[in-house]
């Protein structure tokens, strides 16, 4: 005689998505229990007080949404702050502000003045191909070869571990180009990050939920499934089909954290490096996030893109036509589970900004 179920839903993942299931779910009297392989929930937003400043441990992350009712859903959890992300791009020993707009282009050309020349040293530079074959013809049909060389190619190739004439021109279709003096990198109505930090705010809509960390599902998987009527699972397609069909790729990152005794490193949260040189992407002094920290001392994270492997974290998705493909074939499995829910960027195998997350982990019917 089978047992009885002692949970109705088991939901594999701490992050986002599995948060805020966890949370619609409890509010309708469902039994759950949120299991993680990690020693920690938030997944990869998680933030960690060290000596006093909220440190993004997975890199940097900004919310941002033009959703009210994300928006608004949480709030529920934390307060925000004002933050805007206004990145600057480190070019050698030259410095640009982005997202591209006047205060980037009267960077890069000193006779520029107005957005009518703005336009025209654009479009000197730019080439007339109808049908771009790869980044490198795209990126410059877009915005010209001296935007291209300074803060795309090098940016680019490093992230993504190869030449721009490498890469698909479907990475980038469009490139947001403001001919306004306007630094805000996001369009978004609402941006802020959460005062506290995002662990502080996942955990509360966790609150009364049963959670259980450094819990690897497929290790235990024949046990959990009995466990539980209903699953949601967020981890990567694939792995829960056991590579039936390959493995999809991803790019990965590596994280290096220094602490320099001084109350401020670099003047920015985020500064963007797009030479080939150095290795790293970017650096974050994670206290420009939050103006409330003040410090005698400062951390910055230098992030590294890296190869991925079995066994290191995912972090990006490769949408080349290979993945994508392969991708479909496991969602279409997916899709005729009837006790398993997939949602979130490894279970999807799509890139999303959090607010997306939330979006979809409310609107996904919960039976």
């Amino acid at each position: 005689m089978a047992k009885t179920p002692k949970y109705d839903y088991l939901i594999v993942g701490a992050g986002l998505f599995g948060a805020v299931c966890a949370y619609r779910l409890h509010q309708q009297g469902k039994k759950v229990l949120v299991i993680d392989k990690r020693d920690h929930i938030a997944g990869n937003c998680y933030t960690k007080n060290i000596d006093g400043i909220e440190v993004h441990q997975y890199g940097a992350h900004i919310f941002h949404t033009s959703d009210q009712a994300v928006w608004q859903f949480v709030q529920k959890f934390a307060k925000f702050n004002n933050f805007i992300n206004s990145v600057v791009a480190k070019y050698g020993h030259e410095s640009y502000h982005l997202p591209f707009n006047m205060h980037t282009f009267t960077e890069l050309w000193p006779d520029v003045k107005t957005a009518k020349q703005a336009k025209q040293h654009i479009a000197a530079e730019q080439i007339n191909v109808e049908q771009p074959k790869n980044l490198e013809e795209q990126a410059i049909k877009l915005v010209g070869r001296t935007i291209y060389q300074k803060l795309i190619k090098g940016y680019t190739e490093k992230q993504w571990g190869r030449p721009c004439k490498n890469l698909p021109p479907e990475i980038i279709q469009r490139i947001p180009v403001r001919f306004t003096f306007d630094n805000n990198y996001f369009n978004d109505t609402y941006q802020g990050i959460p005062i506290g930090g995002y662990t502080k705010l996942i955990a509360k809509m966790l609150t009364g939920v049963e959670v259980r960390l450094k819990t690897d599902y497929f290790k235990h998987r024949t046990k959990l499934n009995q466990l539980a009527e209903h699953i949601i699972y967020t981890g990567p397609i694939d792995q829960f089909y056991d590579y039936r069909f390959g493995q999809l790729e991803y790019r990965s990152l590596k994280f290096r954290s220094r602490r320099f005794n001084m109350p401020d490193y670099q003047g920015n949260a985020v500064l963007n490096y797009t030479a080939t040189t150095p290795k790293y992407t970017r650096t974050i002094e994670h206290k420009h996030f939050d103006s409330s920290q003040k410090t005698a001392h400062t951390i910055v994270t230098y992030e590294y893109p890296a190869l991925w492997s079995t066994g290191k974290e995912p972090y990006y998705v490769i949408n080349d036509q290979h993945n994508n493909t392969l991708a479909e074939r496991y969602r279409n499995l997916a899709n005729r589970e009837k006790k398993v829910i997939f949602g979130g960027r490894l279970a999807d195998y799509r890139y999303y900004d959090m607010d997306d997350v939330i979006k979809k982990a409310l609107e996904i019917k919960l039976p």
